[in-house]
């Protein structure tokens, strides 16, 4: 891991404001060229473009993340072990990188190029993944609610009763969790398996964001796109390519209402550390927040921008 020289103090807040700050100490350790960085993503991740260098550089955005990051590193390094279509690190330069308490991971860019990633590409990837043997490291168990509330814990500006309304929905989900009948074996999981997270390369899609990956239901890794299709406003359904190449229909199985409870849930938990220091997301957040406290399972939602 490595850590470069800082005087950011420990509960230094990643907001747009600093972020050209971090991302000039990250590329002075590892010795990359931060000019004409682009910002490409920032919701619960900063992602910066250095096209000089042809590289991402991936800053998390909350404690929860940044926990992962080392997990992040080993889960690359196990997906291209066993070649599986996935973003690859940089190599030649100890990761995560951390500027104080942030910690940055380093890829190579991949251009986005050819057709359109769908349901039936990530159906073959998660395939690939869950057909792996179990890497050599451990790999966190899935136990998604008290991430859940570590977010509402952390929440910048939360009014007190949409605090405890949230933790309420928690106890609610992780009590049903208990109760599901699982069809499919447990195993290695990616965690957040959405066609948003697959880049169309040269040599076809490849899959990022590892920080969910753990040891789980693989219900679901398919769950993601099934909810997209009920609730997103995403123009091309993927759920049903999905399900037909994969050979099961998360749909169908009994315990995908808890589980779309679930994915909701984290949908709008996830952003709330940075609510404040990224506003925004506070629009599309509110709109989430109260169609999901109305339980208004119709209403469409976009992605954060």
């Amino acid at each position: 891991m490595t850590t470069p020289n800082t005087t950011f103090p420990e509960n230094d807040a990643l907001t747009r404001e600093r972020l050209s700050e971090i991302l000039a100490q990250v590329c002075a350790a590892a010795g990359l060229d931060p000019r004409g960085a682009r910002l490409i993503k920032f919701t619960n991740n900063a992602a910066f473009v250095l096209p000089a260098d042809s590289v991402v550089v991936r800053i998390a955005g909350s404690a929860p993340v940044r926990d992962r990051a080392t997990t992040v590193v080993n889960v690359a390094r196990w997906l291209a072990e066993h070649e599986v279509p996935a973003v690859r690190l940089l190599p030649g330069v100890e990761q995560p990188v951390m500027v104080g308490v942030h910690a940055a991971t380093l890829w190579h860019y991949t251009e986005p190029s050819g057709p359109a990633p769908g349901g039936a590409d990530l159906g073959r990837i998660l395939h690939r993944i869950h057909s792996l043997p179990p890497p050599a490291f451990d790999l966190p168990r899935w136990d998604p609610v008290p991430k859940f509330r570590r977010r509402i814990d952390d929440a910048e500006g939360l009014p007190a009763g949409d605090r405890d309304w949230l933790r309420s929905r928690c106890d609610e989900l992780d009590a049903e969790l208990t109760r599901l009948d699982y069809a499919l074996h447990p195993g290695a999981i990616h965690g957040d398996a959405f066609v948003g997270n697959l880049i169309p390369g040269p040599d076809g899609p490849v899959i990022c964001d590892f920080d969910s990956v753990s040891v789980g239901p693989r219900e679901w890794d398919l769950t993601p796109a099934a909810v997209g299709k009920v609730r997103m406003d995403y123009a091309e359904d993927a759920h049903t390519p999905l399900a037909a190449g994969y050979g099961f229909d998360v749909m169908d199985w009994p315990g995908f209402a808890t589980l779309r409870r679930v994915r909701e849930l984290q949908l709008v938990t996830s952003v709330l550390p940075n609510l404040v220091s990224n506003p925004g997301l506070r629009e599309q957040w509110e709109h989430r927040y109260r169609t999901l406290r109305a339980d208004d399972t119709r209403t469409r939602w976009s992605t954060y921008r």
